[in-house]
């Protein structure tokens, strides 16, 4: 199993979710391990492991699966980790942080990347390609513009895998209702999965009447 294989599967979904569980405080929250805050969103909880993971060890339960390696930690901390790390080797590799943002049209993938990424991260949005190459709104997708568009998405997908350029970390922005796609792109982009997790009622709320349709759609296809 590689390291991005291990990201998505069930074994560590479980193992990670009973973690989160077990330090959950007496108000249901799990306070962060870097900056001892609660953690009010379960998605913005990630397990950062203090032994780095790789293809050489992912499969080496006292590293992948020890709580005592594990730090729970908000994901703008992970971030924080992640960044002064990478400053003290000084050199640009392959390693550098992919993640896969997925959910429900509505449920705030954007807004979530928009207040944990940095100016010198990649962001991949497609809505945001279709937004810059037409004058149509986010809510219409000319047809005859869909080979340009997805050429252009293809086109950054392939510098995020190749890991072309300077960036610090990638974000790819999708909804993404089945685990197939999702595990596909993540062993491609060496990603790891996080999912905006917000209830329908709330995406729908939030929905004006065009993107309705979608967000129905979203969870009558969605595959843990």
């Amino acid at each position: 199993m590689t390291q991005s294989q291990f990201y998505t599967s069930k074994r560590w979904e479980a193992f990670s979710k009973a973690l989160k569980i077990q330090r959950q405080d007496e108000n249901g929250f799990v306070v962060c391990d870097y900056c001892h805050k609660p953690i009010l969103k379960k998605w913005d909880c990630i397990a950062h492991h203090k032994i780095e993971l790789n293809d050489q060890n992912v499969n080496d339960a006292e590293i992948a699966l020890n709580p005592d390696n594990i730090m729970l930690v908000h994901f703008g901390c992970h971030n924080k980790i992640h960044k002064r790390a990478q400053n003290a080797i000084h050199t640009w590799t392959n390693k550098r942080d992919v993640y896969l943002v997925y959910g429900s049209p509505c449920a705030g993938k954007t807004t979530w990347v928009q207040q944990n990424a940095s100016p010198d991260d990649l962001i991949l949005d497609i809505d945001k390609l279709w937004e810059a190459v037409c004058l149509s709104d986010r809510y219409n997708k000319p047809d005859r513009l869909k080979q340009n568009v997805f050429g252009l998405r293809d086109c950054l997908l392939d510098q995020i895998v190749t890991r072309k350029g300077k960036w610090q970390a990638a974000y790819i922005i999708g909804g993404y209702p089945l685990r197939t796609d999702r595990d596909r792109l993540c062993e491609l982009a060496k990603a790891r999965p996080i999912f905006i997790d917000e209830a329908k009622d709330v995406c729908m709320k939030r929905a004006n009447e065009k993107w309705k349709p979608f967000v129905e759609r979203w969870f009558e296809d969605f595959v843990e």
